[in-house]
């Protein structure tokens, strides 16, 4: 059996971002606190997409993650970051598959049982996306919460959670968000145009109370496999 640790990081979103897994990384959970909004862009993302005057008016800073994924606004209060931090030596002893989409789906799974452990699951359910990447509107793959990737958490057919991942030799960093609330209209007035038609699609939300203990439940789910 092998403990997650549970630890907490307050700070700005770059910061968090940069927090390193090197060797001597260890197994653990990491809930991530941004101390003021931010407007996060996937690895790969062109940076023009952002709407930089608009974020500096707003006083939104602007970052890049490491990890994959479509733009992700972070607000103090309106959402729980959490990260899984899995060091390579405990790879396959905690059931991580080498495959990346397989790792996704496992984390999943975990953050499934997680939810359900805090008697979250009905009304509607919960599912684990299994497949690849999915768009289900013209806003994939600008908007993280726009589409639905391997391992992604649905409830009742709507995005709940989302995981992107970043591996190094050292380990493997699964950067997890759920929402306490969603603010499309904010995060829109945020991106540059031309921006694609129609709206937002809809996002699944979590009572604070339960996001803020869903950290603690998927360490323990972890620490039990």
């Amino acid at each position: 059996m092998t403990t997650f640790a549970l630890r907490s990081f307050a700070g700005s979103a770059a910061d968090l971002h940069a927090l390193p897994v090197d060797d001597g990384a260890r197994p653990e959970v990491w809930v991530c606190d941004v101390d003021r909004p931010a407007v996060a862009l996937g690895s790969t993302q062109r940076a023009d997409v952002v709407a930089r005057e608009a974020c500096e008016v707003a006083g939104v800073d602007v970052v890049r993650r490491r990890s994959g994924g479509g733009v992700v606004l972070l607000e103090p209060g309106g959402s729980v970051w959490f990260d899984v931090v899995v060091p390579t030596a405990v790879r396959a002893s905690v059931g991580l598959s080498d495959d990346v989409g397989a790792s996704m789906v496992w984390l999943g799974d975990h953050v499934v049982a997680a939810l359900g452990a805090l008697g979250i699951g009905s009304p509607g359910p919960l599912d684990v996306h299994r497949g690849g990447m999915a768009c289900s509107s013209t806003w994939c793959p600008l908007v993280c919460f726009a589409g639905i990737g391997p391992g992604e958490v649905r409830r009742d057919g709507v995005k709940l959670v989302g995981i992107s991942q970043r591996r190094t030799r050292a380990g493997s960093r699964f950067q997890c968000m759920v929402h306490v609330r969603w603010s499309p209209g904010r995060l829109v007035e945020l991106l540059a145009g031309p921006l694609p038609s129609g709206a937002l699609p809809a996002v699944a939300v979590l009572p604070a109370a339960a996001a803020s203990a869903l950290p603690g439940a998927v360490a323990a789910s972890l620490g039990a496999s």
